[in-house]
């Protein structure tokens, strides 16, 4: 192999010492040149064939012996492992809800709206007035009632008299007392109807939406909604295959990236009917009172379903597979060099950008993050820290 490189080098000489000739013939003598160029040609093929030879006599010999073989370390980034706490969140997407919500309505029929003393965005309390309705037709009934009423009494007053004076019978007089009690009754009964056109909140709150004018029918439905901002909590629907992991009583982490507030919570309720069309079941969560918060606002929630303490997790993109199943590589100092090992491992759970490590890895280990592809069992390496 020596002789080869040798004659190569005599080859190179002759071509070189070809080329300046050529350099020095003078402008006239065109059979010199071509004589030359074609000298030229022929030792440059030449050249190549040595080439090709000494490199197929390095392949064969580096087969023989590889230890001949040059090594080229490669420049990779460790980690090293550190036992920590591992948790896994359900990611998903929810929304807060306001638990109590009215929708005002008559305790009657409604009807034509005579006086509205609330506007939106009004705080509003329990058994306030919202609206007064027209009540005409009531107060006609018992002006007439009333006029009735005092006719049934003077009657009444009449008989009690001649009952007093031993005239008539005790008939006439018991007839006339139920006369008056009964239209009585008719007044109280009216009454009451009169004051249905009087409309009170039944609870307390902000007045969210108020979609009513004076001179308009008001039905009730929501035209007048009254939200409670005190009483929060977030609900979201959860995929059916986590029915097994979500329960009351799991813990959630929840924000809200509009308000930037992060709120630590629990599952209050998890329902047991999955929905046909989604295939999810609901959940809710009870929210503490914070003035930055507004119902129907959006949630992301991170619903820890497990958590494991003092395990090994490596970063995802530093795991591989082959046909035998997942592994890492990791950096291991052998005779004063490092060396790339390649190590086959059993995975936990995989949250985000970390995976935990059942087996296979171990706490000290200095595994290769960084330049990973392509690395092989064995290699050379010169390892730094990510």
């Amino acid at each position: 192999m020596q002789n080869s490189f040798k004659t190569a080098s005599v080859i190179a000489a002759m071509v070189l010492l070809a080329a300046c000739g050529a350099s020095t013939s003078k402008p006239g003598d065109n059979k010199a040149i071509a004589d030359k160029k074609i000298q030229l040609e022929k030792l440059k093929t030449e050249q190549k064939a040595l080439n090709d030879k000494v490199a197929a006599l390095e392949e064969e010999l580096i087969k023989l012996d590889p230890s001949l073989k040059k090594e080229n370390a490669r420049l990779v980034a460790t980690v090293k492992l550190e036992p920590e706490n591992f948790t896994h969140y359900i990611d998903l997407q929810g929304k807060l809800d306001a638990t109590n919500i009215a929708y005002v309505a008559p305790r009657g029929q409604g009807g034509l709206v005579k006086a509205v003393y609330v506007k939106q965005g009004d705080n509003i309390r329990k058994g306030q007035l919202l609206l007064k309705l027209d009540d005409v037709i009531y107060q006609k009934q018992i002006d007439q009632l009333n006029t009735q009423l005092a006719y049934a009494k003077d009657l009444l007053q009449r008989q009690q008299n001649l009952w007093d004076q031993k005239i008539g019978t005790e008939v006439q007089l018991l007839n006339a007392k139920n006369n008056v009690a009964n239209i009585e009754k008719q007044i109280a009964t009216v009454q009451e109807q009169s004051s249905f056109s009087n409309v009170y909140a039944e609870m307390s709150g902000v007045a969210e939406t108020v979609n009513i004018k004076v001179g308009e029918m008001f039905m009730g439905g929501q035209q007048i909604r009254i939200v409670n901002t005190d009483d929060l909590k977030v609900t979201a629907q959860v995929p059916e295959n986590y029915m097994e992991r979500v329960n009351v009583g799991s813990q959630l982490v929840v924000n809200f990236p509009e308000a930037n507030k992060t709120i630590n919570t629990k599952v209050s309720v998890a329902g047991k009917l999955i929905d046909p069309n989604s295939r999810s079941f609901y959940i809710e969560a009870k929210m503490p009172y914070d003035k930055s918060l507004r119902p129907n606002q959006i949630a992301m929630i991170q619903i820890q379903d497990y958590t494991a303490k003092n395990v090994i997790t490596v970063p995802v993109a530093a795991m591989q597979n082959d046909d035998k199943g997942k592994f890492v590589m990791v950096a291991v100092q052998e005779n004063d060099k490092w060396i790339a090992r390649k190590k086959m491992i059993t995975i936990g759970q995989l949250y985000k950008d970390k995976v935990e490590i059942k087996s296979g890895v171990q706490a000290g280990d200095q595994i290769i993050t960084e330049g990973v592809q392509g690395l092989y069992d064995g290699q050379t390496i010169i390892p730094s820290a990510a």
